[in-house]
């Protein structure tokens, strides 16, 4: 469990973000007591693959088990669909009745909206035990959903293709990230895969420079005012396009999806075409998903954090990350509580972590973390001086979109450092 109020308040200063949704219709037509006396939760969720798939349909049989007269109806998609739909459902009236929600701007705006239920007293325990790692899901003091995985991104690697290119350690400097990847290059190895194709996986390199290269005290301001005057903005975007100029990623980088399929930047790195991927602390059980034998990289994965940038006024233990948490829609009935607090339970807690699913929040199951990678990311994640929230959950989707656009053109060779900035503002100069 994340111990540093600091962490807490940052990821909470980041609930304040751009309100949106605001005047739509709550609630969801599709659940609650049918006919025959029993009642229907509606659940969503984006473990779409593999033993994460099989494992959430086991946990709401499960449930039902214990729970007589409760059908849990579970819906699994891909990651962005997901998003896209439950936009879609919240503005139609339609929502599920326990979803994921991510934080920041996008929980400010259902919850401006009437969308999401007030949790702080019906799962007063388990917001006891979550403790500072709730944070970043209250807003004014009340909480709104039930963090279940917490982590950063970083760089996932091949031990293998980095011991057959002669990189003998994993880079903590910008710099050697850049010769690590010349190296690679070197000996015929693609260093790195992104999946532009879905923008925020090349945003989030802007997002962490921007961390590196901004302090702490400067991240937090801009979170709170929506400001990226501060020249460490478009430092940030100078060192993401010197990477980009150095070439290092897939061939068909800006078509490339994140996750769906092995030709997804997750896939190509689960079967060995490239040797890294920055991506979050879902990854190990993406990549299982997308391997034959289900194991991904198996004991060929390694990790390590977004490298220090020379001269920058970040900390280099600070992290960019953030989570997912189960929240419950306000028409929802009670069942569907009751089922997201069951979700946090040391029971299916460890299950989650035994599958590699992510870094699990119930602090009685964060020693069932299986893969060694992952487990590796729990000492950076409990140690680290602050935690900044993905910039486009911080934001809001205006913002965040805006951002993630003018990211995904840097890196096509279509604009630059200053043009993220001026893009970024512009829309948070929409949103004041």
């Amino acid at each position: 469990m994340l111990s540093t109020s600091r962490t807490a308040r940052i990821l909470a200063l980041a609930a304040t973000g751009s309100l949106l949704f605001a005047g739509c219709a709550s609630g969801s037509s599709t659940s609650g007591d049918s006919a025959d006396g029993s009642t229907t939760v509606t659940w969503w969720h984006n473990s779409n693959n593999g033993e994460g798939k099989a494992y959430y349909e086991k946990v709401a049989k499960d449930f039902e088990a214990e729970h007589p007269g409760v059908d849990v109806e579970v819906q699994a998609m891909q990651h962005e669909d997901m998003l896209t739909k439950l936009d879609a459902a919240f503005q139609s009236g339609d929502a599920p009745d326990v979803y994921m929600e991510r934080g920041g701007g996008e929980l400010a705006a259902h919850v401006a909206a009437g969308l999401t239920k007030d949790l702080s007293d019906l799962a007063s325990e388990e917001i006891g035990f979550l403790g500072d790692t709730a944070g970043g899901w209250q807003i004014d003091g009340k909480t709104y959903a039930l963090p279940y995985s917490l982590g950063a991104a970083g760089f996932w690697y091949n031990k293998a293709l980095f011991k057959k290119a002669g990189v003998e350690k994993a880079p903590e400097t910008w710099q050697e990230l850049l010769d690590a990847s010349k190296k690679l290059k070197g000996a015929g190895i693609t260093p790195l895969s992104v999946g532009a194709g879905d923008k925020w996986p090349a945003a989030h390199y802007w997002y962490y420079a921007a961390v590196r290269e901004c302090s702490e005290q400067t991240m937090a301001d801009s979170v709170a005012n929506m400001d990226f005057s501060d020249q460490c903005f478009v430092k940030a975007g100078e060192d993401v396009d010197e990477l980009i100029k150095a070439e290092p990623f897939n061939a068909g980088f800006l078509s490339t999806p994140a996750q769906s399929g092995p030709t997804s930047a997750s896939g190509l790195l689960a079967t060995g075409k490239v040797a890294m991927e920055l991506a979050g602390h879902w990854e190990p059980g993406v990549m299982q998903g997308l391997t034959e034998d289900g194991k991904g990289l198996g004991a060929d994965t390694g990790w390590f954090s977004f490298p220090a940038i020379e001269g920058g006024q970040g900390n280099p233990e600070a992290q960019l990350g953030g989570g997912d948490a189960w929240a419950v829609a306000q028409d929802a009935p009670d069942e569907a509580v009751e089922f997201a607090k069951y979700m946090l339970s040391e029971k299916v807690q460890r299950g989650f972590a035994e599958l590699d699913m992510g870094l699990p929040t119930n602090p009685k199951a964060t020693d069932a973390v299986a893969d060694p990678a992952l487990a590796s990311m729990l000492e950076v994640r409990d140690k680290a001086p602050y935690f900044q929230l993905y910039f486009d959950t911080a934001f809001g989707a205006s913002v965040g979109g805006a951002m993630n656009d003018e990211i995904a053109l840097l890196f096509a060779g279509k604009s630059d450092a200053q043009k993220i900035v001026d893009a970024s503002q512009d829309a948070a100069d929409l949103e004041k």
